[in-house]
């Protein structure tokens, strides 16, 4: 896609994200997997005073209240960023826009950050302190980011240039190979011996990126802590392990030097809640956790709300998921319905040929890809994404919504403006014609086969 298409994908977005006008009507933003619509707005819808009417009918409570929102985004993995770096500098700069810019774009506010490489990168796997093999470093001497220089900070801080409330959480693949047994960066685990050393090494991460400019909010201890493989960085953590490390070592010298930064236990898929639960049912444990990451390659999202339920004073997020199309649209819909303030997904940029990826895994498209000739193709999923990431700001509380039988895949919002922002997905192929039913008024809504649709109006007095 070259640049005047790109252009026209920022202008339709900005288009989108008109304010609502002063009116008694809703505003339409819809997008359809056959790309006849993408974030395109459409004729308000009237108001008008509830009376009975057929089935489907979405019914809005306001008066329920669930989650806040704390944002929506992707990851500054290596691969994206890398990417990002393969541009020229014009196009670069209209791809940030597309994807973080406030107005402009998606207006993504929340993004991951690897600590050292993941799988998908180009560059050799590193951590922050590798050292040769049979030496170790327990006062961290050599520990340095500057490998994070040359793609990823440039790419974080090129997005704060034109979103500055993007918010950072950051989550390890690997510790350095010589605080593991056996000593590989693919695999193994933590060594006991090794627990505070690890603590000091998350903390200097989060000390130099400060000094970058970049604060981080939340850390999770480790990205799917049941997941190894010997072919890129994994590392297997047990529960128990887990909420001894956090519990004995990480919490305490948080607390001591004053570290504002959040911890996320699991960070790992919904079939395991007993994880997270063996974490937060440790009274001393559970003082120094904020709440849960989850992912969705395995398991049941209702997880989610079952875990709320059981500790409704800790928060669930989602930070890694790798949804596409109309379908990728309901799982987003049903983990924002599951108490998540958060969702991101994996990898924002690949080229056309799905690299870099030196990892086992087979790639997907994303919703941006880079093309041989150096353009850059925009994929549905980068519209799917909008209808949630352009309409649901930080702080944005949850309220109660009906999923009707034969109705649309849906959850509601009442913004920090007031506003009620309602995201439903039609996964069918035919259209579909549901009410919505809030606060004594009443709305008829078409939604067109596989569409994806955002409405949003003033609440009632």
């Amino acid at each position: 896609m070259g640049r005047s298409i790109l252009a026209l994908v920022i202008l339709a977005a900005t288009a989108a994200a008109a304010p609502a006008r002063a009116v008694d009507g809703v505003r339409v933003v819809v997008s359809t997997a056959d790309g006849s619509r993408r974030l395109a707005a459409e004729p308000e819808l009237v108001i008008e005073m509830a009376r009975d009417v057929a089935e489907p009918v979405v019914r809005i409570d306001t008066a329920v209240r669930g989650q806040s929102i704390l944002g929506l985004g992707a990851s500054f993995d290596h691969a994206s960023c890398e990417n990002l770096a393969r541009l020229s500098p014009e196009r670069r700069q209209e791809v940030v826009e597309m994807l973080f810019h406030p107005e402009r774009g998606l207006g993504m506010n929340l993004m991951r950050v690897c600590i050292g490489t993941s799988d998908f990168t180009g560059v050799p796997y590193y951590t922050y302190d590798d050292m040769p093999e049979g030496k170790t470093d327990p006062e961290l001497a050599a520990f340095s980011i500057a490998a994070d220089r040359e793609h990823v900070i440039p790419a974080i801080r090129a997005a704060r240039d034109v979103n500055p409330d993007l918010v950072l959480f950051a989550s390890p693949w690997s510790p350095p190979a010589w605080m593991k047994k056996p000593e590989r960066l693919g695999g193994g685990a933590v060594e006991p011996r090794w627990y505070a050393a690890y603590a000091h090494y998350l903390l200097a991460f989060l000390r130099a990126y400060e000094a970058e400019g970049l604060p981080i909010h939340a850390l999770t201890l480790q990205n799917e802590p049941h997941m190894t493989h010997r072919g890129y960085p994994t590392t297997a953590w047990t529960a128990e392990a887990q909420r001894d490390f956090i519990r004995d070592h990480l919490g305490p010298l948080f607390e001591r030097e004053g570290v504002k930064t959040l911890i996320w236990c699991w960070d790992h898929n919904w079939n395991e809640p007993e994880f997270p639960r063996t974490i937060l049912s440790d009274p001393a444990a559970a003082t120094y956790v904020d709440g849960t990451a989850f992912h969705h390659y395995e398991g049941d999202v209702a997880a989610q709300g079952k875990l709320h339920d059981e500790f409704p004073g800790k928060h669930i997020y989602f930070t890694e998921g790798s949804t596409f199309g109309v379908s990728g649209a309901v799982t987003i819909v049903e983990i924002l319905r599951n108490w998540s303030r958060s969702y991101n997904f994996w990898v924002f940029m690949l080229d056309e040929h799905r690299r870099p990826n030196r990892g086992p895994h087979h790639a997907s498209a994303t919703c941006l890809e880079v093309l041989d000739d150096g353009s850059v193709r925009t994929n549905f999923d980068y519209f799917m994404y909008g209808q949630f990431m352009r309409h649901l700001p930080r702080g944005a509380v949850r309220v109660a919504s009906t999923v009707p039988q034969g109705g649309p895949a849906n959850v509601a919002f009442m913004d920090p403006a007031g506003r009620i922002v309602l995201v439903a997905v039609n996964p069918r192929r035919q259209p579909l014609r549901f009410h919505v039913v809030c606060g004594g008024r009443m709305i008829t809504a078409d939604l067109p086969p596989s569409g994806v649709a955002t409405y949003l109006w003033p609440a009632a007095e």
